[in-house]
């Protein structure tokens, strides 16, 4: 119990990002589609669904389900918009699509130079194929109720309400490794813990700057593990950054998985933890990472 309080303790006081409302985005590469679902309204009936224009229209699609922050679960508005525009993400598909990626405030120092160079040679030998993105509003489990069943809620909200609905809009592919988790902070700890209730239906899994201290780290790479030697291999990418107050997490999490020889990358790129980070460098990083690795 001591563990549980001190971990929404941290997610309360810590793990939101700022809050600034940033500008409607235009989205040339992208249709942006408001769905809006069954559901209870404290914990998730709405979702942004963002469908690739580059791609042809009955062409197989791979989906990136995203999770967003603390400082978005006071409105539905704002959760479901939370990636696309306060944490830059159109824009980094955009940059990932029209290479050579360069930064957004070259003043933040947050893309290096090495890191721009070394995704210039990658681009240049693999493009940016590109991929349908959900993004869901996501609650948050301390406020609603009894975490562990909100937690469970949500899951099942996510596989049995919100992928159906993606599936009626738009031709995904019929494999569950083409559909990856991610989230970012309290999205980040709330995309683990779906993850590790419905494993078998995502094909990869990832967290940026997630909102969780060492100790939990080392707990989720051990229930982690457990579960992909039930069901197999699953990749996985943990994203934090030099400034960012739960690399201990992300740390503790990555070196507990390579101890029990779990594929996945770490990448702890300079910066801080909030928004003009995430539109420079986190998102970019995140999205590259599950184009690279989802299968379809």
């Amino acid at each position: 119990m001591r563990r549980r309080a001190f971990l929404l303790a941290s997610l309360a006081a810590g793990s939101g990002i700022q809050t600034a409302r940033a500008a409607p985005v235009e989205a040339p590469e992208v249709e942006p589609q408001d769905l809006r679902l069954d559901g209870d309204p404290r914990i998730a009936r709405r979702a942004l669904l963002l469908v690739p224009r580059h791609r042809p229209r009955d062409a197989p699609l791979r989906l990136l389900v995203l999770l967003h922050g603390l400082g978005e679960t006071g409105d539905e508005l704002s959760g479901i918009h939370a990636w696309s525009e306060r944490y830059g993400l159109v824009r980094a598909y955009e940059r990932l699509r029209r290479p050579p990626v360069t930064p957004v405030d070259e003043r933040l120092g947050y893309l290096t130079v090495e890191r721009q160079q070394e995704l210039a040679r990658d681009l240049a030998q693999r493009p940016f194929e590109g991929l349908a993105l959900v993004c869901p509003v996501t609650p948050a489990p301390h406020r609603v109720g009894v975490v562990a069943h909100v937690l469970d809620r949500y899951a099942s909200w996510l596989v049995d309400t919100l992928l159906p609905a993606v599936r009626a809009r738009v031709n995904l592919a019929p494999t569950p490794w083409s559909i990856g988790l991610d989230g970012c902070s309290l999205g980040g700890y709330v995309a683990l813990e779906v993850f590790l209730r419905h494993p078998e239906v995502f094909g990869t899994l990832g967290t940026v700057q997630g909102a969780f201290k060492g100790w939990n780290g080392r707990d989720y790479a051990d229930r982690l593990a457990r579960t992909l030697d039930r069901v197999g291999p699953r990749p996985i990418h943990v994203e934090s950054s030099s400034w960012d107050p739960y690399r201990e997490g992300a740390v503790a999490l990555s070196n507990r998985l390579t101890e029990f020889d779990v594929p996945h990358v770490l990448r702890i790129p300079p910066g801080p933890h909030d928004q003009p980070w995430l539109r420079e460098v986190g998102s970019l990083e995140m999205l590259l990472w599950h184009d690279r690795t989802l299968l379809g």
